[in-house]
């Protein structure tokens, strides 16, 4: 265009059969947020934010400056593979083969899933079984959101703080909103012989919804990351938790677990 922007025309075309959808996501679907503009401009505005920083030769105030230029790419990169696997979890993809399985006293609202890790240097080698569920509450999508990205009130709800607050040691900003972010969380350790557990975590929220995802991860293998190595070889496996207001009066979240037998991660 004339002024130097551009004019972007994006037309989504969507079927669903309506008999098929649990009665928690109708009004998200009806809405026009499941599928409409709505959703895909908010995305495309906060892509966009994230390039621009991304791109840019000064550094946010919050970012951590000890982190080399290749190292926030790979740390980046790292945080991207893991956010990925999360979303293709949550969904069950096709891109892995899940195998459902029915437990007697899990209610129909959790699915539980397994699959076999083998020769993925991405991933610790073993069983890993995926657990999800969605379900409604009565706050608002940012209150949700504040809680879950507070390190102070991580023993909470997360069973890997070790039952104390966190400590950030890394942040990397990806949007004007202080929450879109990944950071590298330091837990405290339950024994004066024990070292702490590190969290790689992602955060996200705009105006279709909002995403926590994280993983536990090796220490030394954080060591080469921040430090511009190679990520492909870090084995992760994350957790997470997705909202989405549903109306005024609170929204529907969505929470995934993996868990790896075998190896010394649990969750």
């Amino acid at each position: 265009m004339p002024n130097g922007y551009s004019k972007v025309t994006w037309v989504e075309h969507s079927e669903y059969d309506e008999s098929a959808i649990h009665p928690l996501y109708q009004p998200l679907l009806s809405s026009g947020m499941g599928f409409g503009a709505q959703r895909w401009v908010a995305t495309l505005q906060r892509q966009c934010e994230c390039l621009a920083i991304l791109m840019s030769s000064t550094l946010p105030v919050e970012d951590h400056t000890a982190i080399t230029p290749s190292g926030r790419r790979s740390m980046l990169k790292l945080a991207q593979r893991m956010t990925d696997n999360f979303c293709s979890g949550i969904c069950a993809s096709t891109a892995r083969k899940w195998d459902k399985l029915h437990v007697g006293n899990v209610g129909e609202d959790v699915r539980v899933m397994t699959r076999k890790s083998v020769d993925d240097p991405g991933e610790p080698p073993g069983v890993v079984l995926s657990a999800a569920t969605s379900v409604w509450m009565p706050v608002t999508q940012q209150r949700l959101f504040d809680f879950l990205r507070d390190e102070r009130l991580r023993s909470e709800w997360d069973i890997l703080s070790n039952g104390g607050p966190m400590q950030e040691m890394a942040h990397i900003a990806k949007g004007q909103n202080h929450g879109n972010c990944v950071s590298l969380l330091r837990t405290s350790a339950m024994a004066p012989n024990q070292s702490s557990m590190l969290i790689l975590q992602e955060t996200w929220t705009d105006a279709s919804g909002s995403l926590v995802v994280y993983a536990p991860v090796d220490i030394p293998a954080m060591r080469v990351v921040m430090n511009g190595g190679d990520s492909a070889y870090v084995a992760l496996l994350p957790s997470g938790i997705c909202s989405c207001s549903r109306w005024s009066s609170g929204l529907w979240w969505a929470k995934r677990l993996q868990w790896d037998y075998g190896q010394r991660w649990r969750r």
